[in-house]
């Protein structure tokens, strides 16, 4: 089995885009206003905004983007105008992390894990 996309909730499709875009995900396919897709340039996952009329309730959707260049891309994010709720953070799960949320709530953590993704100390083997 392999992950093929990831669709998350948008109240509006064209100002999401532009957000993402900022983020530096490249749009591949743009049917305003219900939807678009982004490719993640560093993998073979897509990435989708749907459209809704109204967000669901709670905590929403936490979406993970991993970059191997974490700091510098920080930096050029805040220049663009990107607000962080909370810049790289050193964690215990051995992943440094940066949160921000997009227009609609939605939590987006850039993050860097290097070996740790696949390969943390706990990891179960078999």
């Amino acid at each position: 089995m392999n992950l093929n996309q990831i669709t998350i909730p948008v109240l509006d499709v064209e100002k999401s885009i532009a957000f993402y875009k900022t983020l530096g995900l490249k749009l591949i396919v743009q049917s305003l206003p219900h939807y678009a897709c982004f490719f993640c340039e560093d993998g073979v996952v897509t990435f989708y905004l749907h459209q809704l009329t109204q967000l669901p309730t709670g905590e929403g959707v936490w979406v993970y983007f991993e970059l191997n260049n974490l700091d510098d891309t920080i930096l050029d994010l805040q220049q663009k105008g990107i607000v962080f709720e909370e810049l790289p953070t050193d964690q215990p799960w051995l992943w440094t992390e940066a949160r921000l949320k997009d227009l609609d709530n939605n939590q987006i953590i850039l993050y860097f894990a290097g070996k740790s993704r696949l390969n943390p100390p706990w990891k179960i083997v078999e």
